[in-house]
């Protein structure tokens, strides 16, 4: 069935008022419908000084408000109907596979269905990963094009999360399932999606309260206004006090309202960007304080061994094998690019292997790795972390490790025991674009902080060229969970990035969670938005992308609100026509007082329809400050809604003049 086809019926299907009374002004609305009905129907009963000259007339308010109501479904169909693309274009992406699963060191093949939370499958080359797991041992390049429709491989080390339906390129791996059915994380983003289409956010709410609040209080005013014209001596026709109702309530912004609610879903998912819900995207938009991590980030993330520095008395050969012995069991990105460094100086540098070595991994609280055999070990790691585990600084290493900072390099202290071997400098750029991306940040007054392990050097270095305004150096994970909470005790709403466990905490604590769709599962789940494509740079996106949202609702708010002051200009007037006293408030000129409400009802009406895209698409954002972005809302949407009414309900009044339309 066509889109647009399926999107009318859908509409249609939305005037139950069981499902409509969640929309308190269209309720209104169809009420009006209903009673607007009613009493042409039954006008020969109740006295409405109605005959066969005025039926056309009421003819058509019976159909303008139908159409009102009929745009707004269709507006909220519509939006719905791209989430419902965005769900079948997911569902399309689970595919049912078989995996090898291995039990006491034997290889099983096994529905995808059936795998569990824990248990430990192999994926061999050109392999798809049968469910959501993390790698439990190997390391390798996956295509997950399938998911974020990126053709380039990405490179994923032990404890990285991957992806059910993505493709192992490499020899083979052990993935460690970390989600049962119906968990996956295409379950979870299908779920997402579809829970977006009625889940209303604390924002929506408000106004929805804003809305409810105004449309009673014009209805009191329009119910007083029956009473006051039978004090008076004059009959006040029943249809004229529905049409100067609905004209006179927010229906513009009441119409759009909940197809503003789902487009705010849909484009964030656009981005390749899940939100777990419509709170996450509005606080996106209300972020004063931003919190980066340096590697990926504000840098290119590749951070690759660049040079080795021997210490004094040190060969070169030494240095490169005790290098080579710390890495050939480390399977992260330094440890992988080191060995591979080190090769290239020496291709027989494997014959330094140590046989029965065990491994020290990489933790972010030691921030340091090695290997231990028998009575020796030796370690890799930051400057800060080695002086602190041997209790004192090797001077000359230690000023070579400043220096290679102060470029922006990041040094590594390799030592055996108790000697210190030497220094390895790992090089990562700066990315070109992120001074921009700064800068603009800044223009809409947000605070930039950059959370980095590395030194106080580097970490200057770094926060001085990209043009950050505060960094944390040497930072564990309760560092970032820290300047979370500070900034939050000011008062200010607080967007992260992360992608591991340690990350986890911080991620759940901050306004805005981005995790990395490469992160540990850990982090996904503390996360309220996730990145299919692991980009951190996106969270600045993202917070561009909220911005925009609000001030798409906030500009259709005042257009709708202002509008409904013209139209009180045409309205009254028309109704009460016998009063020249009240002359002077019909602006316009009108001369035949239902052909004037008939023009503001067809405003009304057609207003909607030609906002939709506005809704859907979003108001065009500049990078603003708050004040600017104010005074631009109230200029162009506050006094545009004002003079476009008159200006419209003019032409109309006129065209159908001119066509001879009279009633």
């Amino acid at each position: 069935m066509n889109k647009y086809v399926e999107a009318i019926i859908n509409a249609l299907k939305e005037f139950d008022p069981r499902k409509l009374y969640r929309n308190p002004v269209m309720f209104i609305t169809e009420i009006a419908l209903l009673l607007s009905i009613y009493l042409l129907v039954f006008h020969s009963e109740y006295d409405l000084s109605l005959s066969g000259l005025y039926i056309p007339f009421y003819i058509s308010v019976l159909v303008l408000l139908f159409l009102t109501i009929f745009f707004s479904t269709l507006a909220e169909s519509l939006a719905e109907g791209k989430s419902r693309d965005i769900t079948a274009s997911l569902r399309k992406m689970k595919k049912e596979t078989t995996g090898r699963l291995i039990v006491d060191k034997e290889e099983k093949i096994v529905d995808s269905s059936t795998l569990r939370k824990g248990m430990i499958v192999e994926v061999r080359k050109n392999e798809m990963v049968p469910t959501d797991g993390e790698i439990a041992e190997g390391s390798g390049y996956f295509n997950e094009s399938s998911i974020t429709g990126e053709s380039k491989a990405v490179f994923k080390v032990t404890g990285d999360s991957v992806t059910g339906g993505t493709v192992f390129l490499d020899d083979s791996i052990k993935v460690r399932i970390t989600a049962n059915p119906g968990e996956t994380f295409l379950d979870k983003m299908i779920e997402m999606v579809e829970g977006s289409v009625r889940k209303k956010t604390p924002n929506e709410l408000a106004l929805s309260v804003l809305l409810s609040g105004l449309t009673l209080i014009f209805i009191v005013v329009t119910s007083s206004i029956l009473p006051l014209g039978s004090f008076m001596k004059f009959d006040v026709n029943l249809i004229l006090l529905v049409v100067l109702l609905i004209t006179l309530i927010p229906t513009t912004i009441g119409a759009l309202l909940p197809a503003l609610g789902i487009a705010a879903i849909n484009k964030v998912s656009q981005f390749n960007v899940i939100a777990k819900s419509g709170r996450a995207v509005e606080n996106a938009g209300d972020i004063d304080t931003i919190i980066l991590d340096k590697t990926g980030t504000i840098t290119m993330g590749e951070r690759d061994a660049s040079k080795l520095y021997p210490n004094k008395g040190v060969s070169d050969e030494v240095m490169a094998s005790v290098a080579y012995q710390s890495s050939y069991m480390d399977e992260t990105r330094e440890g992988i690019s080191l060995i591979k460094y080190v090769k290239n100086l020496f291709p027989d540098i494997e014959k330094y292997k140590i046989k029965d070595a065990s491994f020290i991994p990489f933790s972010s609280e030691t921030k340091f790795s090695g290997i231990a055999y028998d009575d020796h070990k030796i370690y890799k790691g930051s400057p800060h972390a080695i002086w602190d585990l041997m209790g004192e600084k090797d001077g000359f290493i230690d000023a070579v490790c400043a220096e290679i900072s102060s470029r922006g390099g990041t040094a590594m202290v390799l030592v055996e025991d108790s000697h210190v071997i030497g220094a390895i400098e790992f090089n990562d750029i700066i990315k070109p674009w992120i001074g921009e991306r700064i800068k603009t940040m800044k223009t809409m007054n947000i605070k930039t902080v950059m959370c980095t392990g590395d030194n106080e050097l580097t970490a200057a270095y770094i926060s001085r060229e990209a043009g950050l305004d505060e960094f944390v150096a040497n930072s564990k994970p309760q560092d970032k969970y820290l300047k979370v909470e500070s900034e939050k005790n000011q008062q200010r709403m607080v967007a992260m990035v992360g992608d591991g466990t340690n990350d986890a905490p911080a991620l759940a604590l901050a306004d805005v969670g981005l995790a990395m769709n490469s992160g540990t599962q850990a982090a996904k789940d503390a996360a309220n938005m996730i990145d299919l494509d692991n980009d951190p740079t996106k969270l600045m996106d993202v917070i561009f992308l909220g911005k925009q949202i609000l001030i798409t609702r906030g500009s259709l708010t005042t257009f709708s609100i202002a509008n409904d002051i013209s139209k009180y200009f045409v309205i009254i007037p028309a109704i009460f026509y016998i009063f020249p006293a009240l002359s002077f408030i019909n602006i316009l000129g009108f001369t035949d007082p239902l052909l004037a409400i008939t023009s503001a009802l067809i405003f009304n009406t057609i207003i909607i329809p030609l906002l939709i895209p506005m809704a859907i698409r979003g108001v065009r954002f500049k990078p603003s400050t708050v004040d600017q972005l104010l005074k631009r809302n109230i200029m162009v949407y506050g006094f545009g809604g004002v003079v476009l009414p008159f200006i419209a309900i003019g032409l109309i009044y006129h065209l159908l003049l001119g066509v001879g339309i009279l009633w």
